[in-house]
């Protein structure tokens, strides 16, 4: 196949980002003039992506009872609602990107007038979402976005992938899009992550799938600049 690069920036929302960001990335604002760098590009697909979640998620401390609802550190299991034997285990997190709120909004430093179109997550109370592709159920998957039908349906051969948070969002749409059947590369320094010090597994989990991290002056980035 001809190759046709696409762009996902992924959630670089309010509620990710200093200073009032109910779950904010330490500098997760900082890289958003790099992102605007991607943007600028040619990428014929450029696409971003947004937590949006309903009021009642599931991954909000704030809907379970005490003692096991403390926003970072407290984990729940939570069943696939289509199939109880199927279970994932997730932590709980502040309130946030809920539907019509100020902090589920994208910033407004990142140039969006460049974005071809606009992709929301996690709208099913029921499951996590991290990926913005679908949650993690597989027997059967629960919730899926339109990004796999997009990118296919525009004949994309590789993805770069950038955003919020490097360890959680970021890491689980880069190994969908590997196991959608995409080159896959996500741009290191237009990331930051909740925990950097999990970085090394994340690294890992890429190796095994074939997404690899690049810099913004990587050839394959020289590559988009070729595009036309």
């Amino acid at each position: 196949m001809t190759f046709k690069p696409a762009l996902i920036i992924v959630d670089v929302q309010e509620d990710f980002c200093p200073p009032n960001g109910s779950l904010a990335v330490a500098g997760g604002r900082d890289i958003v003039p790099t992102l605007n760098e991607l943007l600028a590009l040619p990428f014929p697909v450029k696409i971003a992506t947004k937590d949006f979640h309903p009021q009642d998620h599931i991954s909000f401390a704030s809907n379970h009872e005490p003692p096991n609802n403390k926003p970072f550190e407290s984990t729940i299991t939570i069943e696939n609602p289509l199939n109880p034997s199927e279970t994932q285990e997730t932590r709980l997190w502040p309130d946030h990107c809920v539907q019509g709120t100020k902090g589920s909004e994208l910033v407004p430093e990142l140039d969006v007038s460049l974005v071809h179109a606009i992709v929301e997550k996690g709208q099913d109370k029921r499951v996590e979402m991290y990926s913005a592709f679908a949650d993690p159920f597989k027997n059967p998957c629960v919730s899926k976005s339109n990004l796999a039908k997009i990118l296919h349906d525009e004949g994309v051969t590789d993805v770069y992938v950038a955003g919020l948070a490097a360890d959680y969002c970021v890491r689980y749409t880069a190994i969908d899009s590997s196991n959608e059947g995409f080159k896959t590369w996500v741009v290191g320094e237009a990331t930051k992550a909740v925990d950097p010090s999990a970085m090394d597994q994340v690294h890992e989990e890429y190796s095994k799938v074939g997404v690899k991290v690049i810099s913004k002056d990587a050839q394959e980035i020289e590559k988009v600049k070729e595009y036309s």
